[in-house]
């Protein structure tokens, strides 16, 4: 079972930020998915919310700020306690935080299509550059972002972000020519991970903060967990592990 930490340490540390990404990899996670944004300036921002109003103490959509102007943004409010102020980070300080991960997967958010456009040839190049193509996916619940990244590179990995039973998500990712299917946990069944098995996908489920479930989630076969206590998740699996 791979444990991917979820917006870093979501759980356990402000999301989206480089003390969450730091407390995970410090801890022994190299596997993590975050979520990109493209700023007013048209460059790459790690943000969950489509508006800074529940992490910041600013208003407004993060489309609307630069990105100088969001990395100088605190990003402790409303999320998990934390000493000292906390910037919404850009990708390349992401990376650079942690430089010798396994795997990420970058979900980016719905946009406008003219945005999504450039977002997408922003985070390619951003993969060129970083030489890391081998060890990351691009994730979306927009179709149309999917299908564009296939088309400027057809040999980067994608998956569909699947929150819903129909359309049947394991047809929709064949169809989009995806890697992975990252599937609301409460959906997945021994019959849907053996179906998206079988089209060659791998199931990755979202987000699984109970050790219980994590554990029903193994049963099924899913291939991974995502997780907003990664630390904790990893350390049960660590001490299964030593005991058996």
């Amino acid at each position: 079972m791979i444990i991917y930490g979820h917006r870093g340490a979501a759980g356990e540390a402000p999301e989206n930020t480089l003390s969450g990404f730091q407390l995970a990899y410090q801890n022994g996670i190299r596997n993590f998915e975050l979520d990109i944004q493209l700023t007013k300036d048209k460059k790459l921002i790690v943000i969950h919310d489509t508006t800074v109003d529940r992490t910041t103490d600013f208003k407004g959509k993060v489309s609307a700020f630069t990105q100088a102007e969001l990395v100088a943004m605190d990003a402790r409010r409303n999320v998990k306690p934390w000493p000292s102020k906390q910037a919404i980070p850009t990708l390349e300080a992401i990376l650079d935080s942690c430089n010798d991960f396994e795997h990420f997967q970058f979900e980016v958010k719905s946009d406008k299509k003219e945005r999504l456009s450039i977002l997408a040839k922003e985070l390619l190049n951003l993969i060129y550059e970083r030489n890391i193509k081998d060890r990351i996916a691009v994730t979306s619940s927009n179709t149309w972002l999917l299908k564009e990244i296939k088309q400027l590179d057809s040999s980067v990995k994608t998956g569909l972000v699947a929150e819903h039973r129909l359309p049947n998500p394991v047809t929709t990712a064949t169809k989009l020519d995806c890697s992975y299917l990252c599937l609301n946990w409460k959906l997945a069944t021994a019959e849907l991970v053996k179906a998206a098995h079988a089209s060659g996908l791998i199931v990755s489920t979202w987000t699984v903060n109970r050790i219980h479930d994590v554990l029903e989630l193994e049963k099924l076969g899913v291939d991974s967990v995502i997780t907003d206590f990664p630390n904790s998740t990893l350390q049960y699996f660590e001490t299964r592990e030593a005991k058996e």
